[in-house]
C-alpha cells in the first residue's frame, strides 16, 4: 500500500533526509521518500496515516494523511 502525506515546512534536500528519517522510524513502513517543492512524503507499506503524520511532526514539520 502506497501513502501521501502533506507535509509543510521541508525547504531542502536536508528536510527531506529529515522527514524521510522519521518516516522509516515507524513500523509497518518499508520504504520513505519526501519530495520539499511538492510538499509530500510518500511510503509504502502498511503503516497508520496518523502515524506518519506525527512523525513527522515530531521531527519538526506540520504534517496532515
Amino acid at each position: 500500500m502506497v501513502t501521501t502525506i502533506s507535509v509543510d515546512g521541508m525547504s531542502c534536500g536536508g528536510c527531506e533526509e529529515n522527514v524521510v528519517d522519521a518516516l522509516e522510524g515507524v513500523s509497518g513502513v518499508s520504504e520513505a521518500s519526501a519530495d520539499h517543492e511538492a510538499g509530500t512524503a510518500t511510503v509504502e507499506g502498511d503503516a497508520n496515516a496518523d502515524e506518519l503524520a506525527a512523525a513527522v511532526e515530531d521531527a519538526g514539520y506540520s504534517a496532515s494523511p
